[in-house]
């Protein structure tokens, strides 16, 4: 039992200790404001606040946890190992110099999406706007880096302190954006492929398409049998994400009640579970997200708890608030489109934080580390480049016991136009995660 005082204990304290102590570090602890109760415990302890009560294992504070709506003014940092954090704080008996649980707080609960930012061309808060990415430190777990430097500093105090850290988790999810290519798009959408690849002279794929629609060849976005292969041969527990909404300007996907395409997610929900890739239409009609996951539901004949936005189309607190409300209570959004790394600075599921409503959520977030469409067409890096950024993420998330998630699409398994060469990205990524 860690003994941990403070001069008082809000629900943005509760929460993010809660976060390092219970999830990451998952030992036992208290939490006190009782002075006198701190000075007579006799096990492990320690101090957090703006004075160290005499005891050496102390923590210096700010004020953010302690206060409740939001402050507009512009952070200060420090540089800590190489890193320029925020919250410095100045007293020499704290054991790091700036506000370890402040720092946490303000990336975990996405605090700067609250905040007025310049939105992309999707209304999405970009990578570029972001603390992380400004100080050079996106592709870094921060939070589960801390985590561990606590631990360790408190097993120096208290050599008995034992921290339990999970074990390295993977979890490959996949969205299914589009099933087929040419397959099943019916007579009007391949009446429309057809003339673009005319207009184009593009004759490859007009001679493609008709393969395929003759039955001849395989759908170039068929590619399940190569992941099921794959799943079987690492044990893999992936999750698909399927966009199951109307058609529309951003909603390229096979329409909901194809037999063909039923069929086809009858077969992955019984390799896989599911979840509901919600349209991009949603986020302007919150209407859709119960439509579109009670549609899939009937599909699969189970209920419906996971979710991804289309296109990452993540608008905090809103979109949470709207998944909540239908009891969608997992998503799987919290990433950027335009760069890898870790968006809320970790790489363990959290709880949601809501800041307006100044509570912990029922909303389970995974992050997600990397994005092939990430790698190939934001910053349309070659193949060994991308090897080398996927290792890299890897290797941060191994090093604090982390859980990687990639999120990888079923059209970049083709090996075909774009996606030449991604195949082997993907495998190469199952064989540094296995170890090899």
């Amino acid at each position: 039992m860690l003994f941990i005082y403070t001069p008082r204990i809000t629900k943005r304290l509760n929460y993010i200790f809660k976060l390092f102590f219970t999830d990451i570090i998952r030992v036992d602890y208290m939490l006190s404001s009782d002075l006198e109760e701190f000075h007579i415990f006799e096990g492990h302890k320690m101090v957090y606040g703006n004075s160290s009560e005499d005891h050496l294992l102390f923590f210096s504070s700010t004020k953010i946890l302690f206060q409740s709506g939001l402050n507009l003014e512009e952070l200060s940092t420090v540089i800590y190992k190489n890193i320029s954090v925020p919250f410095p704080v100045y007293q020499k008996e704290s054991k790091l110099p700036f506000d370890v649980f402040a720092a946490a707080f303000y990336f975990v609960s996405r605090y700067e999406e609250y905040m007025p930012y310049r939105k992309d061309e999707h209304g999405r808060f970009t990578a570029h706007e972001s603390f992380a990415y400004k100080h050079g430190f996106l592709h870094k777990p921060v939070i589960n880096i801390w985590a561990h430097e606590i631990a360790a500093i408190i097993h120096q105090h208290y050599p008995e302190f034992v921290p339990n850290f999970q074990k390295f988790k993977f979890i490959p999810t996949y969205d299914i954006d589009q099933a087929w290519s040419y397959y099943e798009k019916g007579l009007t959408r391949n009446t429309g492929g057809l003339l673009r690849d005319i207009w184009q002279l593009n004759l490859q794929k007009i001679g493609q398409r008709f393969r395929v629609l003759l039955g001849k060849e395989k759908d170039p976005f068929d590619t399940f049998d190569f992941q099921f292969a794959l799943q079987k041969q690492y044990k893999l527990r992936p999750i698909y994400f399927i966009l199951f909404g109307l058609l529309g300007p951003w909603d390229k996907n096979i329409s909901s009640s194809n037999n063909t395409f039923r069929a086809l997610i009858k077969s992955l929900a019984d390799r896989a579970k599911i979840g509901i890739h919600l349209s991009y239409a949603s986020n302007e009609n919150p209407d859709l997200i119960g439509s579109e996951s009670r549609d899939l539901e009937k599909v699969i004949k189970v209920e419906i708890t996971r979710s991804r936005q289309h296109y990452l189309r993540l608008h905090l607190p809103d979109t949470y608030r709207n998944l909540l409300a239908l009891d969608l209570v997992e998503d799987y959004t919290m990433g950027y489109a335009a760069e890898p790394g870790f968006r809320a600075g970790i790489c363990t599921p959290f709880h949601f934080y809501d800041l307006d409503y100044e509570t912990e959520t029922k909303m389970l977030v995974f992050p997600f580390a990397v994005m092939d469409g990430t790698l190939r067409d934001y910053k349309d890096v070659g193949i060994e480049e991308a090897k080398a950024i996927i290792q890299s993420l890897i290797y941060e998330v191994k090093a604090v016991n982390g859980t990687f998630i990639s999120l990888w699409h079923n059209e970049s398994f083709s090996d075909q136009d774009r996606w030449k060469g991604w195949r082997e990205v993907y495998t190469y990524m199952l064989s540094k995660i296995h170890g090899s």
